[in-house]
């Protein structure tokens, strides 16, 4: 019988969602290595383990150890994105020296963690993607890239954020600029999330905020312009399963940033499918499972996918390691089904 370990925070939902689709799909629990104690130089999984690396989030003393910071982050706040990537890049790479057979590779995460390395990588690959900008450093050079490529409206990415951690929806129209985001500032001069989206007008602010993010890496891209049902626009977290689009989540928002836990809501699935319509939505399935594809030795692979305003294409806005939390939807469940046919395909 298989013997399964996961790699988490102890007493995530993360964690007990797994093991209890482990429970019902009659298994012996997993064996739980803490991401502290792997940080920390405690035990990894080892030869004969089936091993799931689940996210770090949601623990201020884990992100401590990833960043090799003397102190917490303070709630919120947005700090050491390449830090933390470089922290998780040594800890993969220890994880794997444990020998265990892992069900989402360290190469395969640390390509989803960085948003410049997957842009590239599906666009190579031939998958439709918005076009970027080259490298910035700051505002200054954001502002000069725009004008070169005659781009008004961008979404600015910090590299290694997720959630929307730190990203702005900017757009230019003469000496006008706005930018919608989720990020506070703070009266220390520090960036924090927050739940309520807000528009800056203010020139000033939005150089801080974006000069503030740049040393840890950004990546720019023009703006998509997303399909809308009603008065909200959206995109699908689309869950890819052994290669497969398995589930899919449509979320809806009235700003430009869609993501859940900003207040916006789950979208009626059925209706985007049908005002998509049956050739344009096979199309989107088939460019996740292509995506997948281009991550083969994960089993699972979170697609963050958006139809185009009039339904005149889509675009892959991000890819997502630890895109499977989809409350409501049994994907643990699907996941854990797959795993005796998917471990065997591995196989090298």
């Amino acid at each position: 019988m298989m013997r399964l370990a996961v790699v988490g925070n102890p007493g995530n939902r993360r964690v007990a969602l797994f093991a209890a689709a482990v429970a019902r799909a009659g298994l012996p629990a997993p064996a739980v290595y803490p991401w502290h104690s792997v940080l920390s130089g405690g035990p990894v999984p080892g030869v004969g383990e089936t091993v799931r690396i689940d996210s770090p989030g949601e623990d201020a003393e884990v992100d401590r150890l990833l960043r090799g910071a003397a102190t917490a982050a303070a709630p919120g706040e947005i700090v050491g994105g390449s830090a933390a990537y470089a922290g998780l890049s040594v800890a993969l790479d220890r994880i794997a020296s444990g020998g265990g057979r892992l069900l989402n590779p360290p190469g395969d995460i640390l390509t989803m963690s960085d948003k410049r390395r997957c842009h590239a990588l599906l666009h190579e690959a031939g998958i439709p993607v918005p076009p970027a900008l080259p490298p910035i450093d700051g505002y200054a050079s954001l502002r000069a890239a725009m004008r070169a490529s005659g781009w008004a409206r961008v979404f600015v990415k910090p590299a290694h954020g997720s959630s929307a951690s730190g990203v702005l929806a900017m757009a230019v129209a003469g000496s006008r600029i706005q930018a919608t985001t989720s990020v506070e500032t703070g009266d220390d001069g520090r960036l924090y999330n927050n739940l309520r989206v807000r528009r800056y007008e203010d020139e000033a602010t939005i150089a801080r905020i974006v000069d503030r993010l740049a040393p840890d890496g950004l990546h720019v891209e023009r703006w998509y312009p997303k399909a809308s049902l009603g008065d909200r626009v959206f995109d699908l977290r689309v869950l890819a399963i052994a290669g497969s689009p398995s589930h899919v989540v449509a979320r809806a928002g009235r700003t430009p940033l869609t993501n859940l836990h900003l207040g916006n809501s789950r979208g009626d699935v059925a209706a985007v499918r049908a005002a998509a319509g049956p050739k344009a939505w096979a199309e989107a399935m088939a460019t996740c499972a292509a995506v997948a594809e281009c991550f083969p030795g994960s089993l699972h692979v979170g697609v963050d996918l958006m139809f185009r305003s009039g339904w005149r294409g889509h675009a892959v806005a991000e890819v997502n390691a630890f895109g499977d939390l989809l409350v409501g939807l049994d994907t643990y469940d699907a996941e854990v089904a797959a795993l005796d046919r998917w471990a065997g395909a591995c196989v090298s």
